[in-house]
């Protein structure tokens, strides 16, 4: 933004020569109208050229009631405005200097800058060619708001000449560097681009834009690492800025620092509760940390404000999918359809919501229709088997499962399934191979060496199926089906304590199991009841949860929250004590019996 020094002698000037060439009769100032707006202006410039901005504004508001035909009046009066970030009233005052003097070329250069910053670009573009071709000496920032005038009419060759032409007269610029590099960024000239970042940050560290830049860049280049570290800064120097930020958060989460992600995310709501963007964001990392029910209505109002939005859309619909209701997420996979018919993604997620309705048509239909845009998607393939599979299609299942195998050797969920599979059909050697490849590929995978055990044992491989079992019950100590498999192993080789001990762990861990299975379904059913406003009778319910499972976590903490609604606070304080204590108490490879 143009903060040049006004012509202090511009206006005198002007009224003067403005007095005697009026006609005799159009009425003229008189002598004590131009001396007082004379001293306005001349107060205004003191009070501007000290950043004295109210000041500034209430003179030279003054001088345009005073001498309303004066341009001068009317271009300084528009600089304040445009200095004090109102670009609507600043063109309004810009455009009448212009017109009354179009030789005016402070008028000319900041009627082209309030345009930019109206975001009026063609009418901006000529006023500053006038500028240029005037010979008037433009700033740096004036400059950049240029070449950005340029780069948005589609000239993006004509921009970074302007930006390169000023870096020919001023290269150790700052943000010229940071501005030629936004110019490549954008036409995805990376590499170069960073450099110009880098050189900007090396000129004057404190530049916060060339920080952000730089860091999106490497964004861009899928280095969030790099990202982070640029966006740290950026968010240091400027840190309540929403879309610094955004873009950090955005970082955050492509390093899976997701726990840092949401708290950014968190914070730019706090920035600014209304905006979309913070919401939209917030809501996708909830959901990729575990968390759709609470994403669900941030994805909600993002859809409500953009309807056209096909990812939008699309990431509502998969939360609701996640929390079990296929029946709302269809509506919106098919409008996104609508949007972006030709996405193989949009086409698996939708099937994959038609699969949680047990709609197997529907499913296979939007799998084969995304496979006929990616034929080599091997997720799709591992999809449709297992609608094939769902369907008693063995013959079709396997054949699905081993094309996504033989597209990505990497994925453990095809020979998993496929292990199954041959497991089902007695093929115990084929069954052994896949569940083999499924432990290698994911060693943490608790059923995986579980079923592999089952297969050892079929195999007469007692030894492998005895270290198989017992790698299950390390990764799943709640489940009592290892235990029971290897009792019948060890009850062969004539261990017979080692059986019994083996049944009885298998007997306690059922009765565990049953006992969750109960308070689960009170603590649904004291869940709905809190949310129907039915206070008393939810905590009925969730006492009976918390009776029928007293390590159950969630259901302390949901009798807390009905304890709080109904004002009953130590007793809340104690059940959310108790929600905490379990919680930290459980380890993140137990899963709940």
């Amino acid at each position: 933004m143009h903060r040049g020094p006004l012509r202090t002698t511009l206006l005198l000037v002007t009224l003067t020569t403005l007095v005697h060439a009026q006609s005799k009769s159009a009425p003229r100032p008189t002598t004590e109208t131009v001396k007082a707006a004379d001293a306005a202006f001349r107060a205004g410039t003191e009070a501007y050229q000290r950043n004295d901005l109210p000041t500034a504004h209430a003179q030279f508001a003054r001088v345009v009631q005073l001498a309303p035909k004066i341009a001068a009046g009317h271009t300084a009066f528009g600089t304040v405005l445009l200095a004090e970030n109102n670009p609507k009233a600043a063109a309004a005052e810009l455009e009448l200097a212009h017109k009354l003097d179009p030789a005016d070329a402070n008028a000319t250069l900041n009627l082209a800058l309030a345009y930019t910053q109206l975001r009026d670009f063609t009418r901006a573009i000529p006023l500053f060619q006038l500028a240029d071709s005037a010979h008037l000496a433009l700033s740096p920032d004036q400059i950049i708001a240029y070449a950005t005038a340029l780069a948005a009419t589609s000239q993006p060759a004509a921009a970074q000449a302007r930006i390169e032409q000023a870096l020919a007269s001023s290269p150790n610029s700052a943000p010229l560097h940071d501005a030629l590099g936004t110019l490549l960024a954008q036409r995805e000239q990376y590499s170069e681009a960073s450099a110009h970042f880098q050189q900007a940050i090396s000129l004057d560290p404190t530049l916060a834009p060339a920080h952000y830049h730089l860091g999106s860049a490497s964004l861009a280049q899928h280095d969030p690492a790099a990202a982070v570290t640029s966006l740290t800064e950026a968010t240091r120097l400027a840190p309540n800025n929403l879309d610094y930020t955004l873009q950090f958060g955005r970082a955050l989460r492509a390093a899976n620092q997701d726990a840092e992600a949401l708290a950014t995310f968190r914070r730019a709501l706090q920035l600014a509760p209304s905006s979309i963007d913070a919401k939209y964001e917030l809501a996708l990392t909830l959901q990729a940390s575990g968390n759709p029910r609470e994403a669900l209505p941030y994805f909600e109002q993002a859809a409500a404000a953009h309807p056209e939005d096909a990812a939008t859309l699309t990431n509502y619909a998969l939360a609701l999918v996640q929390l079990g209701d296929a029946k709302r997420a269809i509506p919106l996979y098919q409008r996104a359809l609508a949007i972006t018919p030709n996405n193989p993604t949009l086409r698996e997620d939708l099937g994959v919501a038609y699969l949680q309705q047990a709609d197997l048509d529907h499913a296979i239909e939007h799998f084969h229709a995304g496979l006929a845009a990616d034929p080599n998607d091997p997720q799709l393939h591992y999809d449709l088997g297992l609608a094939f599979k769902l369907k008693d299609d063995v013959n079709a299942a396997i054949t699905e499962f081993e094309q996504a195998a033989k597209l990505d050797p990497n994925l453990p969920d095809p020979p998993y399934t496929l292990g199954i599979l041959y497991m089902q059909l007695a093929r115990f050697p084929e069954a052994q191979a896949e569940l083999e490849r499924a432990t290698t590929l994911r060693p943490d995978h608790g059923d995986a060496w579980a079923m592999l055990g089952n297969v050892y044992k079929q195999n007469d491989q007692p030894d492998k199926a005895i270290a198989a079992l017992r790698r299950a019950i390390q990764l799943m100590p709640a489940q009592p089906s290892p235990h029971i498999t290897l009792a019948s192993i060890l009850v062969r080789q004539g261990d017979t304590a080692g059986a019994a001990a083996e049944r009885k762990i298998a007997a306690d861990l059922s009765r565990v199991a049953v006992s969750r299975q109960r308070a689960s379904f009170s603590l649904d059913s004291g869940r709905a009841l809190l949310q129907r406003g039915q206070v008393a009778e939810a905590i009925t319910q969730l006492q009976a949860a918390v009776a029928a499972d007293p390590t159950y976590a969630e259901a302390h903490a949901a009798l807390a929250d009905a304890y709080t609604r109904q004002g009953r606070t130590a007793d809340a304080a104690l059940e959310r004590q108790q929600a905490q204590k379990l919680t930290a108490q459980q380890t993140p490879n137990t899963p709940h019996p």
